[in-house]
């Protein structure tokens, strides 16, 4: 059974950066494709970027293309979320997923970090 904890949320200013951290543990990390999902106040979860088992991004949303970078580190069974140039709109509980299979649904969930981006 995979754990997945997540870090590096916080508060930043509008323009700023933040490193989100997925770190795994309790299985094998590196067949897993991973994602990183999202959940601002009163909307539904949106899926903000996806990274093949190769280290791949498969998928950006559009409302984050350009600015965000999903990765991996397979030796530390870790997966990060470059944010950068943050908008107000980033702000969200940001969530890592992971899955064993490509495009099957996350098996895996993290609890979820706070990102809030203020003016």
């Amino acid at each position: 059974q995979v754990q997945l904890v997540e870090s590096g949320g916080g508060l930043v200013q509008a323009g700023g950066s933040l490193r989100l951290s997925c770190a795994a543990s309790g299985g094998t990390f590196s067949p897993l494709h991973m994602g990183w999902f999202r959940q601002a106040p009163g909307k539904g979860r949106e899926l903000v970027a996806t990274l093949s088992r190769s280290g791949i991004p498969t998928y950006y949303a559009d409302a984050v293309k350009g600015r965000f970078t999903i990765s991996r580190d397979n030796a530390k069974n870790t997966v990060y979320l470059q944010m950068n140039s943050l908008k107000l709109e980033d702000t969200a509980v940001y969530y890592c997923a992971a899955t064993a299979a490509y495009s099957a649904p996350y098996d895996y969930w993290g609890q979820g970090t706070q990102v809030t981006v203020s003016s």
